[in-house]
């Protein structure tokens, strides 16, 4: 399916559910929607608020918050907690399954997908009779960049002792 294609669905879908709810249909939501849907990272709601500002779109902090979890409760957004890092957001809307890497030191994330995770999945299913709808699998770790200033500092710290004794 196209991009644009994916975003008029994302917004016909949207409408229907704001309707639905008997919820405004406001310029500012779409336009949430919009950015979100031209987005392909993980992104948290400060970075979204800043971003539109600097796209000079007339958004409150406040709309970009509620907003998002509208969009969220009509499955459009996933919302992630990883680990103590504030909330992170991604369209989920004919996007893939996937699963993150995420480094504990900077708070990186990186999805990947392995197609092994979902026969588990169906496995578990068909085995304690369940009918598994989705799964969250996330990873914790050192990304590259902070393993090497980890061991760039061990070597140091390591260094001073030395000379201190």
């Amino acid at each position: 399916m196209s991009e644009q294609n994916t975003n008029e669905l994302v917004r016909k879908i949207f409408e229907a559910y704001l309707e639905n709810k008997n919820l405004r249909k406001t310029p500012e939501r779409f336009a949430i929607l919009e950015e979100i849907y031209s987005r392909n990272d993980h992104f948290d709601v400060e970075t979204l608020y800043i971003h539109m500002k600097n796209q000079k779109y007339r958004v409150s902090r406040a709309t970009v918050y509620n907003t998002l979890e509208l969009l969220v409760s009509c499955d459009l957004v996933t919302k992630h907690q990883f680990g103590k890092n504030m909330a992170q957001f991604e369209k989920s809307y004919g996007y893939r399954q996937h699963d993150h890497v995420i480094c504990i030191e900077c708070g990186k994330v990186v999805e990947f997908c392995d197609p092994r995770i979902h026969q588990i999945q169906t496995m578990v299913g068909d085995l304690l009779k369940f009918d598994i709808k989705h799964h969250s699998l996330n990873l914790y770790g050192f990304c590259s960049d902070c393993s090497v200033a980890r061991k760039v500092n061990e070597s140091a710290a390591a260094a001073a002792d030395l000379k201190a004794n």
